[in-house]
């Protein structure tokens, strides 16, 4: 006899004589759920970001002859530009990262972090192009590596992937579980009231 239909769809069509709504309005009901789910998926990638660089800059601050040793093995930068870059990275990724994590300043913090990683991924690609065998040193170490110890390819597409992430995140910064501004849901509920 045919499918039966969803309750709500059912009870449009009594209320409409419209048999042709109801499979839309069952579609549209969908769309609803699924938008209700992307402020969680911007949460998650907005943790997933945050955390990444937290813990990328967390691991250069104890060891600074390190992170000296990883900037100068790319050969971009004057040696008077290396220290402070490399004494000034670790700072700016956790502060990137606690933005994201506590969710303030989201999109703010997306476009820094998507910033830095477009400079990650040509200094990386650089290194790549001019056969430098050295170590990324994104979380920490860093400096020469003996041949075919690179990872390059997997740096590359790591950084890309966040990359999206973070350009993801700059669109649509609205998320849940942030000290930043009040959901657009938030806002409607306060504004029907």
């Amino acid at each position: 006899m045919g499918h039966r239909p969803l309750g709500a769809a059912r009870e449009l069509r009594k209320f409409t004589g419209n048999s042709r709504l109801a499979p839309g309005f069952a579609r549209q009901r969908v769309g609803v759920r699924w938008n209700a789910a992307i402020p969680w998926l911007a949460t998650a990638v907005r943790l997933l970001l945050g955390g990444v660089f937290v813990v990328a800059g967390a691991l250069k601050i104890p060891d600074p002859a390190a992170a000296v040793r990883a900037v100068r093995a790319y050969q971009l930068l004057p040696e008077p530009l290396v220290p402070p870059v490399a004494f000034g990275l670790p700072v700016i990724e956790i502060a990137i990262g606690l933005a994201l994590l506590l969710g303030v300043f989201v999109r703010t913090a997306a476009l820094a972090a998507a910033v830095l990683l477009v400079v990650f991924l040509v200094g990386v690609g650089s290194a790549w192009a001019r056969g430098l065998q050295i170590d990324c040193g994104c979380f920490g170490n860093g400096g020469q590596v003996s041949t075919g110890e690179t990872a390059y390819p997997l740096e590359v597409l790591r950084d890309a992937a966040l990359l999206v992430v973070a350009l993801t995140l700059a669109r649509r910064p609205a998320s849940r579980l942030t000290l930043g501004s009040v959901h657009p849901v938030q806002e409607e509920v306060r504004s029907a009231r």
